[in-house]
Parts: structure tokens; C-alpha cells; sequence
């Protein structure tokens, strides 16, 4: 029991660390996003990575294929298709959690 335990806390451990939080805005142009694939841009994430989007009660699951923002204070840009499937294309910039 006590070793379900430490395991369960370390994955938890694990997956926090690997949580951010901050805006994230969305972008209309590139391949992949006139395909109405779920993608988007993380400047430290590994190309190809699946990240978990999660705005206003709803979650999304990118891959990520550019790099980006560059715009101080944004932590991941969406393709338009993913902004759409988040709900978040009226606001433009939003405050998201990525996992």
C-alpha cells in the first residue's frame, strides 16, 4: 500500500510539474491550420508533443508543431481550429492551463 502510494504521489508530482498557466492567443495561417488540424506553438515543448489546452471548462489536445509566442507573457498559440474547438475565438486572448 504504502508503495501505491509513493508512486501515486510522485506521478501527480510529475504532472504539475509539467503545468503552466498564462494567455495564450491564436493564429490563422500555416499549413496545418487550413487543414483544421488541432495544432499549435510552444517555444520550449518537443515538435510533434500533444499538449492539453484547457479554457473556460473545456479542454482540447494539440500537437505541437511550431515555435512561439514571442509575445512576453503568452505560453502557447493555437491554430484557428483549436481556438475555435476551445471557445475562445471572440476574446482572442485568453488565460489557459497547458498540460
Amino acid at each position: 500500500m504504502r508503495a501505491l502510494t509513493t508512486l501515486l504521489f510522485c506521478l501527480a508530482t510529475f504532472s504539475l510539474a509539467h503545468a503552466e498557466n498564462g494567455l495564450a492567443s491564436y493564429y490563422g495561417y500555416g499549413k496545418a491550420a487550413r487543414n483544421g488540424e488541432l495544432t499549435c506553438a510552444h517555444k520550449t515543448r518537443p515538435f510533434g508533443s500533444v499538449l492539453t489546452v484547457s479554457y473556460g471548462g473545456r479542454s482540447i489536445q494539440c500537437r505541437v508543431n511550431d515555435r512561439g509566442p514571442f509575445i512576453r507573457g503568452r505560453i502557447v498559440d493555437l491554430s484557428v481550429p483549436a481556438a475555435r474547438a476551445l471557445g475562445m475565438m471572440s476574446a482572442g486572448v485568453v488565460r489557459v492551463s497547458v498540460q
